[in-house]
């Protein structure tokens, strides 16, 4: 009987899914009870595993609920999982087996699993001694993972240590495979993969690798755009600095795209804005470090007077703004108060979620108090009450290397006392 079926293809990473004869299994009842939880759980131990032992069963599935008879509802979760089956396109068939107190995914039918496949690929990729066969397994492991294992059932016991497992396994293949193409200059495949990476893990700087992918096809302009989007990623969303090798590829761009002739024309519309902007200039935080940098060292020459100032938003006690929602409404309302307050000359950056840093050129310190009251003013225009939630320190640039001073830039780092 077997033979004849078509096979059953069951998705669990990135989501989950199962798609018999081409056709995606529709499940007419919540796929959140517990019958749809007992399903994943038996299709995740199929195949080489060969099942699951009741006792740890019961642990994957009820957890640390307090079920007064916790074989009972076994029993009965069982036979809600075979009247959900019987009501599919599947064949009709029992489908779970029961032996020796384990617990077992039995079709009909072949039934293929992506994360046991990915699995497999993985081992077999690392105990092959061949380097080229190793590759080709792990490079087969990394296109199967589409995302975190089972996201719906993220807050289960079982789920999470099987997803860092999975993605410590990914990791290690994945760097294998991009080190290789990297090496054979197989840049658009390492481009694919990384690519995928990014969107499925946004915060462990896979972006390097995709940035290096671009780098390769000679795409320095699609590279650099894809850094400047990392960077506001970063620092907007998280508040963190770009590492050492994203700020390293930073730089190997720059040279690249600056050393190929251009006639001046070209160069000056490169250089200009895209548009007329009213207000201050925003820049990312490695710009405005680059041009706090630049005029430190002009103010050595001529003594002009130069202020960097800091404004943090709080919960109008002193402490962090805890509430999200309201974190980001504040951050977007200030971005607009500094842009709209300062002058043209004037540069602004976002250091972190409830952190500006802005660079005053040609004031003094009593013009700085006035700037951050005119601030302050547009910024509690419509809501008087949030003047409260903003403080502001303010230092010379030229103080800011004395060790009175609470601002420090160090390296590609700024401090804050």
């Amino acid at each position: 009987m077997g033979n004849d079926l078509p096979e059953l293809k069951v998705y669990m990473l990135g989501k989950f899914s199962m798609v018999y004869d081409e056709k995606t299994i529709s499940f007419r009842r919540s796929t959140s009870t517990k019958a749809l939880k007992l399903l994943q759980i038996l299709l995740h131990n199929s195949g080489e595993k060969g099942g699951i032992p009741r006792n740890q069963l019961l642990e994957d599935l009820f957890g640390r609920e307090e079920v007064s008879d916790a074989a009972n509802n076994l029993r009965v979760t069982v036979h809600r999982l075979k009247k959900i089956l019987a009501d599919t396109e599947l064949p009709e068939y029992d489908y779970i087996l029961i032996e020796n107190g384990v617990y077992k995914w039995d079709s009909p039918m072949k039934t293929w699993v992506d994360v046991n496949e990915f699995t497999r690929y993985v081992k077999e990729g690392d105990a092959e001694t061949d380097k080229d066969r190793s590759i080709r397994c792990l490079k087969k492991a990394c296109f199967l993972y589409r995302g975190e294992f089972l996201p719906a059932l993220s807050g289960e016991d079982w789920v999470i240590m099987c997803s860092v497992a999975y993605k410590e396994q990914y990791t290690y293949a994945l760097e294998q495979v991009c080190e290789d193409l990297k090496r054979k200059k197989e840049y658009e495949e390492m481009l694919e993969l990384s690519s995928l990476a990014c969107e499925i893990y946004p915060f462990d700087e896979w972006q390097a690798v995709k940035i290096e992918a671009l780098m390769g096809l000679n795409r320095y302009k699609e590279a650099m755009q894809f850094y400047d989007e990392t960077c506001r990623f970063f620092f907007e969303e998280l508040g963190i600095t770009p590492s050492e090798r994203l700020l390293e590829l930073f730089s190997e761009m720059s040279s690249k795209m600056t050393g190929n002739f251009q006639a001046v024309g070209d160069i000056q519309e490169r250089l200009k804005e895209q548009k007329e902007d009213m207000g201050a200039f925003f820049c990312s935080l490695p710009s405005f470090r680059d041009g706090y940098r630049l005029i430190q060292r002009i103010i050595e020459r001529n003594g002009q007077s130069v202020f960097l100032m800091i404004i943090t938003l709080t919960d109008g006690k002193g402490h962090p703004v805890e509430n999200a929602a309201k974190r980001d409404l504040f951050s977007e309302e200030l971005y607009r108060a500094i842009k709209k307050s300062l002058r043209r000359g004037d540069s602004f950056t976002k250091y972190s979620t409830t952190q500006f840093l802005v660079l005053l050129v040609g004031t003094n310190r009593e013009n700085c108090a006035l700037i951050f009251k005119r601030i302050a003013d547009n910024f509690s225009k419509d809501h008087r009450s949030w003047r409260n939630y903003l403080e502001y320190y303010v230092s010379s640039v030229a103080d800011v290397e004395n060790d009175n001073s609470r601002i420090r830039f160090k390296e590609n780092e700024f401090h804050w006392n």
